[in-house]
This record gives C-alpha cells, sequence and structure tokens, in this order.
C-alpha cells in the first residue's frame, strides 16, 4: 500500500441503543476499504463516552480522556464520511454534540454523507448537516448515499439485497470525497487555511 494514501474518518452518527446505524457503516466501510488511495477509520460515537457535556474549557475527566483519544484522529483525517439516521427531521444530537466540541479539526476538509431513515432515507438530516459543517469551514460534497426505508433494504448478513445500486452511488461518493480531499490537501500544504472568525 502507499504512503501517499488520503485518511478517511467515517464518523458513525447514532448512538442509541438499537440502533442501525452499524450495518450501514459497515458496508460503506467494506466499500471504502477496496479502494487502495484511502486508509478508513470507523469512528463510531457510541465509544465516544462524552454524553450530554456541553463544550467548555474544562471538561470533566472521563470527557477529556474521551477527547484525548478522539481529536488526534479527527487531526490527521483529510476527509470525512458522516453516517447518520433522521430523528425529527434532522440528525442526532449526540452528533451535534461532538461537532461542537471540534472547530479547527473540519477546516477546508471535505465532508460526506450516508444517510438512512424511513420513507426520506434521512436526507434532510443531511441537507441540516450541511449548514453546520460550513460554518466549521468545510467543503460538502454534492452527492450522498441514502437508504430509504432501511430496515427493508439489507439482508440478515449486513449486506444491501440490491446492491448494485447503494455500490454504485458509493463510488460516486467516495470519487468526489477523495478529489476534494486531494485538492484541498495540496491547497492547506501551500497555504494554511485562515478562518476569519470562531465561536470559541
Amino acid at each position: 500500500m502507499s504512503d501517499n494514501r488520503l485518511r478517511l474518518a467515517v464518523i458513525l452518527g447514532s448512538i442509541r441503543d438499537g440502533r442501525f446505524g452499524p450495518t450501514v457503516a459497515n458496508w460503506f466501510v467494506g466499500e471504502a476499504e477496496h479502494r487502495d488511495d484511502i486508509l478508513v477509520d470507523l469512528i463510531d460515537l457510541a465509544d465516544v463516552p462524552i454524553g450530554s457535556a456541553a463544550p467548555t474549557m474544562t471538561p470533566p475527566p472521563q470527557v477529556l480522556a474521551a477527547l484525548h483519544e478522539l481529536t488526534p484522529r479527527l487531526d490527521t483525517a483529510d476527509a470525512f464520511v458522516v453516517v447518520t439516521p433522521e430523528y425529527n427531521h434532522s440528525y442526532p444530537a449526540g452528533l451535534k454534540n461532538v461537532i461542537d466540541w471540534y472547530n479547527t479539526q473540519f477546516h477546508a476538509k471535505p465532508v460526506a454523507f450516508v444517510s438512512y431513515g424511513g420513507i426520506s432515507g434521512g436526507l434532510r438530516a443531511v441537507e441540516h448537516l450541511r449548514a453546520v459543517f460550513t460554518e466549521l469551514h468545510a467543503v460538502t460534497t454534492r452527492d450522498t448515499v441514502s437508504f430509504h426505508n432501511v430496515w427493508e433494504q439489507f439482508d440478515g448478513d449486513g449486506h444491501p439485497k440490491d446492491q448494485q445500486r447503494p455500490a454504485t452511488a458509493a463510488k460516486i461518493l467516495l470519487d468526489q470525497v477523495t478529489w476534494w480531499a486531494q485538492a484541498l490537501k495540496n491547497a492547506r500544504n501551500t497555504a494554511p487555511y485562515q478562518a476569519l472568525s470562531t465561536t470559541r
């Protein structure tokens, strides 16, 4: 494998008991790992024990330990794919809470989305997340992967019943996010990205 592979962090945003997210995320990671131009890091937010702790300059020890483990994984990522369900026409509160702890880790990096849900396939959650990541100076890709009525789309082994359509959508998404990742990485190496202000 080339040492020049792009580092792709796949963030699994649902932390609910009984969630379907791991099925979707593991499928997508499998698709991404077929490529030889990226190195995938699956970040399951259920394993980041910050609870509902709001961002603060003095986090409690448990939160601080979780952030110390997560921060370098976000720092070193060249691109992100967020796997999200749709809760009440938007994205999970736990996902927003983790995002709010960070800022510069997302600057001038691409973010793509894999969504799932009922009839809307999680796309309303994606549209809300686009605004959030724009505020963090990230670039979101146009194309997504979405699973409508997701519980009907996978078999008992966690594979899509229609393998061709989602695989094609995943390839398009990965082509776009890696293009942006390489372009923005080159740009950051040429001139550090400057954000005018933050809310910190």
